[in-house]
């Protein structure tokens, strides 16, 4: 008889748990001795058991949704169900810590970015926050463009006024990210340094609260990921969408510039998102979870639900998607070299 593939959700941990995870620092590498010690399942033994895979942000957000449509045909694939939890904290940091701590037998991932690996270990500039050695790539899923947009608080209207009044008023700009050390604060960092102007940074713990905020106008800008949500906001006119981190003009927003034409090359990143599993994973299992996740980008329902939230595909082989992160990391680290306190 079939087993139950459907992807099932679970509540995120106890605060109790995160607090502790918080309060210990995010140090890993003293639990990372205890996991290389356990002995892990034989691998053609895998799946024995059900899947978790942790979105390391709010629930929410474009990261939720992708990871559940994704988890629905590795459920159906791997034949077993797929749970998807919460581990938010630090722009991702917090999940991925808790990933690196976990055994290594291919019942526990991780969806998130690539900025926890390639930009807040250099912001910390704590050694036990560089994560590289400690997690494994599995596979890339999907470029996601940045949206900067202007909230009620801006009376702005477009790009050359948040210029203007950052030059006229240092520091009374408010640009809001999802978290330190996100895409969306490398953007503003990499903005502040090219045109030399001074916008406080508010960094929020995900990208629901901060969207929240941002629609009350507790703050003149933010930087998000694009996503129907925001699209919403932006054709109520609740949202002013003023520049995008994309490759080209998004088909939502044509009108819409992105940094690059606006002269802000270097500013012009997007997020990348895959899928995560603790060092010393079994290379057979971080195989078949590459090639199932490949499998799902190509189907339709994946396609579409990433053409709907304007979100771009990412296939590709674990060894690729690895490259792609040390990239980021070493272009991250000229960055921060060069001007560390555009980060403050």
């Amino acid at each position: 008889m079939k087993k139950n593939t459907r992807a099932f959700q679970m509540s995120p941990g106890a605060g109790l748990h995160r607090r502790r995870l918080l309060a210990a620092g995010l140090a890993w590498p003293a639990a990372g001795v205890a996991q290389l010690a356990a002995p892990a399942p034989s691998p053609a033994d895998w799946p024995a058991r059900p899947l978790r895979l942790w979105v390391v942000y709010p629930a929410g957000g474009v990261s939720d949704t992708i990871a559940r449509a994704l988890a629905d045909p590795l459920s159906d694939a791997l034949q077993v169900p797929v749970i998807v939890e919460h581990r938010p904290g630090a722009g991702g940091s917090v999940g991925i810590d808790a990933l690196a701590r976990s055994a290594p037998d291919g019942h526990t991932l991780a969806f998130s970015a690539i900025t926890p690996l390639t930009l807040h270990p250099l912001i910390a500039r704590l050694a036990h926050a560089d994560r590289l050695d400690a997690v494994a790539p599995v596979a890339s899923v999907m470029h996601t463009p940045v949206l900067i947009a202007a909230t009620p608080a801006f009376t702005g209207t477009d790009w050359g006024g948040v210029l203007q009044q950052a030059r006229a008023r240092p520091g009374n700009l408010r640009w809001a990210s999802s978290g330190i050390a996100t895409t969306g604060h490398l953007v503003l960092a990499q903005v502040r340094a090219l045109a030399g102007v001074d916008i406080t940074h508010v960094p929020y713990q995900g990208g629901g609260p901060q969207l929240n905020d941002a629609l009350g106008g507790q703050f003149e800008l933010l930087s998000t990921n694009v996503a129907a949500l925001q699209l919403r906001y932006i054709a109520q006119g609740r949202l002013r969408a003023l520049a995008v981190g994309a490759p080209a003009r998004l088909p939502a927003l044509p009108d819409v510039p992105t940094l690059a034409e606006l002269g802000f090359a270097p500013a012009n990143r997007d997020s990348l998102f895959g899928v995560f599993a603790p060092q010393g994973t079994p290379r057979r299992i971080v195989r078949r979870l590459n090639a199932e996740i490949n499998r799902a980008l190509a189907g339709a329902p994946m396609r579409e639900r990433l053409q709907q939230s304007n979100n771009l595909p990412a296939p590709g082989s674990a060894e690729a998607f690895a490259r792609e992160i040390e990239l980021d990391r070493r272009r991250n680290a000229a960055l921060v070299a060069r001007d560390p306190r555009a980060f403050d």
